[in-house]
């Protein structure tokens, strides 16, 4: 469930304001935070699948458009075929381009690691190889930086920016980005991430900390 988060979501936003939502915010932003870590320790490959369809279902939607498609296929996450899948979404937005995009993915995931997602994403030493191997393969469709970032956030890797357009605009009004526009390749994407740390470090608010942060002052709530 989210986790509810009062403040001012409207006009732009400034350091002070900012500073001081986080004093108020801080023990709903670390208990969310600490439920991902909690899926990373015990949650199964199943789990772990689960939250990568609700990346590729919330993708260009919202968080809550993911969670009710999710719902829709989790009894057949595993086993359903592409019609089944489909079926499943009928009525949800994209229905069926999502549908295949899971199918794809979880077809591939089958041929690559067996489905054991988990082992495969904790086998990577390197954080950007991690969430390349989300991202830039081409196998694994519905996904790009943005997507792959939330996933690994949502089972409990940290360090990876959710560079959505609430967190563009906020930073472009804090002064650390010229624009709020979307990056369009990988390495923009990763440029602006460097930004936003090198922010968090400058404020005193751990990066993932912050990102709910910013999330939260756009939309009223602590969410996935």
């Amino acid at each position: 469930m989210p986790l509810k988060a009062t403040g001012n979501s409207e006009g732009p936003l400034s350091l002070e304001r900012l500073c001081s939502s986080y004093v108020e915010k801080k023990p709903a932003i670390r208990e969310r935070l600490r439920e991902f870590e909690e899926v990373g320790r015990v949650g199964d490959d199943a789990r772990f699948l689960e939250e990568l369809a609700f990346c590729i279902f919330a993708a260009g939607t919202s968080a809550r458009q993911g969670m009710q498609c999710v719902e829709k296929v989790r009894p057949i996450l595993l086993t359903g075929d592409r019609e089944e899948l489909r079926e499943a979404l009928r009525g949800q937005r994209f229905y069926n381009v999502r549908s295949g995009f899971l199918h794809a993915t979880r077809e591939y995931l089958k041929e690559c690691c067996d489905l054991r997602l988990k082992e495969k994403l904790f086998g990577f030493e390197d954080p950007q190889e991690r969430r390349d191997w989300l991202a830039l393969n081409p196998r694994i469709v519905g996904i790009g930086m943005k997507e792959a970032s939330h996933y690994l956030r949502n089972v409990g890797f940290k360090g990876y920016a959710i560079l959505d357009k609430h967190i563009l605009r906020g930073l472009h009004e804090l002064g650390v980005l010229d624009t709020p526009n979307p990056p369009g390749k990988p390495d923009r994407y990763r440029e602006i991430e460097t930004k936003l740390h090198a922010f968090s470090r400058e404020v005193g608010i751990d990066a993932d900390e912050l990102d709910l942060l910013l999330w939260s002052e756009r939309t009223g709530e602590i969410l996935k």
